[in-house]
């Protein structure tokens, strides 16, 4: 919930310049402003080839859901993404993996890849339990029409997210690769190792090389860093 108008879209038309002036790289870019930036950030960005993602978006096509936002929606104005079961989602609007799963799935039908996260707390963290508690997520979040051509898997560590802390490499590599193998197992040896994993968790420029050489870390989902460009431009450039 950052960004007006103005300020919006000097930062995408900053990114974007910057993409231009590279030329191709070989990640791909994506950003996701919130709602009422997405047609103006989406217009900015379109030339640049930079993908256009929505925040959150709403389990059903269509109906009396005042406030809401629908998968068709997002895809009408060129979204091609969609963030679901964000930690801050999960505990402000007390989302349930439930809730998550089915969000993904009207995304998928509507076109989307979701990026589905998960993570621990840090009580979770303290008592040993976080894999059971991303295992139980993965089981429980990601839709029966998930492959590797239209999901993507985000571990945010919570206790990681604007609080500065990161998580240390052999952390990271320890819960992506239980991730991976959840994925696998859940979805096929070939699907499972085709879904791409970003590690979201206070990634800046001075700790996203480290972080991107870790195995199985496919990206970043980068928070309050994204909100400068210079700093967004450095992490995507590690």
């Amino acid at each position: 919930m950052n960004g007006l108008l103005g300020s919006g879209t000097d930062l995408a038309g900053e990114i974007a310049v910057r993409v231009k002036q590279l030329g191709p790289v070989a990640a791909e870019l994506l950003v996701c402003p919130p709602a009422h930036l997405l047609i103006p950030v989406g217009t900015v960005v379109k030339d640049a080839g930079v993908a256009l993602g929505g925040q959150d978006c709403h389990s059903a096509k269509s109906g009396a859901h005042t406030g809401d936002i629908s998968a068709e929606m997002l895809a009408d104005i060129g979204c091609r993404y969609v963030i679901l079961g964000h930690s801050e989602r999960r505990s402000d609007h007390k989302e349930s993996d439930a809730l998550v799963k089915a969000k993904a799935e009207a995304a998928i039908a509507a076109g989307l890849a979701p990026i589905v996260c998960v993570g621990e707390t840090a009580e979770q963290r303290k008592s040993g339990s976080y894999l059971a508690v991303i295992e139980g997520q993965i089981a429980g979040s990601l839709p029966g029409s998930a492959s590797g051509a239209n999901l993507v898997v985000a571990y945010e560590p919570v206790w990681a997210i604007g609080t500065g802390l990161t998580a240390k490499p052999v952390d990271v590599a320890e819960v992506h690769g239980h991730i991976r193998a959840l994925l696998k197992a859940k979805l096929g040896a070939a699907a499972g190792t085709e879904v791409r994993i970003l590690y979201g968790g206070s990634v800046k420029p001075d700790n996203a090389a480290e972080l991107l050489a870790v195995p199985d870390v496919d990206g970043a989902l980068v928070g309050g860093a994204s909100l400068k460009a210079g700093d967004f431009w450095a992490i995507a450039t590690s």
